[in-house]
């Protein structure tokens, strides 16, 4: 089960696309859904969760939770669509590419991704891009 959550005024304009795409990713990955939570937020909440469970104490645009266990996906992941709107702007792409882009960067940690090393950061970027084809392309 995928559930979008809202804690701002924003709202994805097709979640039964995304949640098909995120299966099919989860699929791909040969792992199994159990459960995802999205939480679409803001800067102030997203900041809060960094400081408060990971010390960190900078802004970001996603936080995720990883309950899985083996190949069985469970997490809950938290987005801030202020700093996904910045990044779209920084990285010149449209505000649903950095979305998306995002989207699947959490469930690709979920499938056992890293990103701390470049080769890691390389590999994760590339499997971004292919799901994110895999989205255009339905």
């Amino acid at each position: 089960m995928i559930n979008f959550n809202y804690e701002t005024k924003f709202r994805l304009r097709d979640e039964d696309q995304i949640s098909t795409w995120i299966l099919n990713t989860i699929s791909s990955e040969n792992h199994k859904l159990e459960e995802i939570n999205y939480v679409f937020c803001d800067d102030e909440y997203l900041h809060k969760l960094n400081v408060e469970f990971l010390n960190h104490d900078t802004l970001t645009d996603i936080i995720s939770f990883d309950y899985s266990i083996g190949k069985i996906i469970q997490g809950d992941i938290f987005i801030s669509i202020e700093r996904v709107e910045d990044n779209a702007k920084d990285f010149n792409v449209s505000f649903d590419d950095e979305l998306h882009r995002v989207i699947v960067h959490g469930v690709l940690h979920y499938c056992g991704y890293k990103d701390k090393s470049e080769a890691d950061a390389k590999l994760m970027r590339e499997k971004e891009t292919f799901y994110l084809n895999q989205l255009v392309s339905n």
